[in-house]
């Protein structure tokens, strides 16, 4: 999706993909245990959600624009690995559910508010005629 708006991601937002992606997941998932009824007032970390936040992370390194080669060798791939390894690590681990839905809604809000506005531009540059709107990681 972002290679497709055109927009590559800077080195310091893909840092923050798989915390953000963590964040909202567990935030709608304590809020609908919350809308439900669950009178638990924690929540265990999972190490699923840390697996598919490792996914993503290692997904969108492919559109991140890096400075140099050693900064691309050094971060596309072991730090996805190491979010895996602090899934694993952190897996079970439990949480206040409040803690937990503060954090995770203005994240789910934030990464809402970014996909309308990349939508946006990617419409605004298709009407344009624009026809370069893919983009690598080599042609940043």
């Amino acid at each position: 999706m972002l290679c497709v708006a055109g927009r590559p991601l800077r080195p310091t937002t893909w840092l923050g993909v798989p915390f953000l992606f963590v964040g909202a997941v567990l935030g709608l998932t304590g809020l609908a245990g919350l809308l439900i009824g669950v009178s638990d007032s924690q929540i265990a970390l999972s190490t699923p959600v840390f697996g598919a936040a490792t996914a993503v992370t290692a997904a969108a390194g492919a559109t991140v624009c890096w400075s140099s080669s050693r900064q691309r060798r050094w971060l596309r791939w072991p730090y996805p690995a190491a979010v895996l390894a602090v899934g694993v690590l952190a897996g079970g681990v439990e949480v206040p559910v409040l803690a937990v839905v503060a954090l995770g809604l203005p994240a789910t809000g934030w990464l809402v508010r970014q996909y309308v506005v990349e939508r946006r531009r990617t419409e605004e540059l298709a009407a344009a005629g624009h026809r370069d709107l893919d983009f690598t990681s080599t042609s940043c």
